[in-house]
């Protein structure tokens, strides 16, 4: 959401001081990141007293069906909610934010079938052609705003759990990602730190920019989802968004992660670039998302590339149309197997280029007080170097049918004039 700085003029009073800065709060997606200003606020939303409470989330119903020698099935859900508290204080405003997430019950066997995907561990293995489930807290966050200038604001941020300045919204929480059930293979790569600990950002808001800074602890979760963890913080990172106009939000951040994969103790310097676009139309909208993520590997000597496109299409208000290509470098497709692994790094194979396509489609069947149910389903296709056949076999497909039920609250409410919010 892009806030408008213009309300700001010389005679304005503390209380409309303190409006500006809470729209600033009520932009926030994941962490501090944005998604575009058109978006609109979707949550349901109460008051109490001084504070507005704001309430937000979904769930899908996954069935997955994978083909090939690695390929699996499995029944499972993904899932999160937002609980959002704000209020003025002074010239300024402050946030509250919970984010929860049923996976750890949800998910069985600690992680859920993707082909090529890789990251955390489950039962201390490290998870291949699977992705973990998030924590069941995802964020536990303090946010602070107030104005500088006419155009300036302070953004402070605190999170015993959270996300620090570092890549895009995180795949859960992005626009351009809302249909889509199951992660981004290049998840490790651009948006994982998503669910670290003992965050603290320091942001400078001006008109349509803003820098950031974060330091942090760097590991990211055991397979333990439901306890919260903590750590020295040994990490740290930056990030420009750029907000040429509502429609469009730009970043890019680099940050050193101290030792984030337990079964993996190394260094990673990662670098992220990002460009979001939203466009409400009569019936629905569009959306996309242009996504480059990169990590170098400071014991290995690797550097690892992640490219994403990814969009989805909402036309005649109910139907959704939506996809994903991908490119990438994986260098873990056989932490589980280290004989095999050894073998191809004997031949000088650090590292394997996957690409995927997914096209998928959604129906809400039923809309009723900010809840909607839809059905639907995708497909993956994979291409990969002729090394992997043997154990992937040629052409493995994956796809996914599902439920999915989303509140968003009776629609799209202004927090103040010119200003709203992203779901």
């Amino acid at each position: 959401m892009e806030h408008d700085h213009e309300a700001m003029t010389a005679g304005s009073s503390a209380s409309s001081f303190a409006t500006a800065s809470a729209a600033l709060l009520m932009n926030l997606a994941s962490g501090t990141s944005l998604n575009p200003a058109s978006v609109g606020m979707h949550a349901g939303h109460v008051m109490k007293g001084a504070w507005t409470l704001m309430f937000h989330g979904q769930a899908f119903l996954v069935d997955a069906q994978e083909t090939g020698p690695r390929g699996e099935d499995q029944v499972f859900s993904p899932n999160w909610a937002m609980i959002m508290a704000t209020r003025s204080a002074g010239e300024g405003a402050i946030l509250l934010r919970a984010m929860l997430s049923l996976e750890p019950a949800t998910i069985r066997h600690g992680f859920y079938p993707l082909l090529f995907q890789t990251g955390e561990v489950a039962d201390g293995e490290p998870i291949v052609d699977g992705q973990h489930p998030h924590d069941f807290f995802m964020e536990l966050a303090f946010a602070y705003s107030r104005p500088l200038g006419k155009k300036s604001f302070l953004l402070l941020y605190a999170a015993p759990v959270g996300d620090p300045a570092l890549g895009p919204v995180a795949f859960p929480h992005r626009v351009s990602n809302d249909e889509n059930p199951v992660a981004t293979l290049g998840h490790h790569v651009q948006d994982s730190t998503h669910i670290l600990y003992d965050v603290l950002t320091a942001g400078w808001d001006v008109d349509k920019f803003r820098l950031e800074a974060s330091v942090f602890h760097g590991a990211e979760p055991d397979d333990q989802r439901w306890d919260i963890e903590s750590g020295p913080i040994d990490s740290y990172s930056a990030r420009l968004t750029w907000r040429p106009t509502p429609e469009w939000v730009a970043q890019i951040s680099r940050g050193r992660l101290n030792e984030p994969e337990e079964h993996d103790p190394q260094d990673i310097t990662r670098t992220t670039a990002s460009v979001l676009w939203y466009h409400p139309i009569a019936s629905g909208h569009v959306t996309a998302g242009a996504i480059w993520g990169r990590n170098d590997l400071e014991t290995d000597g690797q550097t690892l590339n992640s490219y994403l496109l990814e969009g989805n299409w909402n036309f005649k208000e109910k139907n959704y149309l939506f996809g994903r290509l991908e490119r990438l470098d994986r260098d873990e497709l056989f932490g589980n197997d280290p004989a095999q692994e050894a073998i191809f790094e004997a031949q000088g194979i650090g590292s394997f280029t996957v690409n995927s396509f997914t096209l998928g489609y959604t129906r809400d069947f039923f809309a009723k007080k900010g809840w909607l149910f839809g059905a639907g389903a995708d497909a993956i296709l994979y291409r990969f170097p002729s090394d992997l056949d043997p154990f992937y076999g040629s052409s493995p497909n994956s796809y996914h049918f599902f439920l999915r039920i989303r509140y968003q609250g009776a629609g799209s409410h202004p927090t103040a004039p010119g200003h709203v919010h992203p779901s």
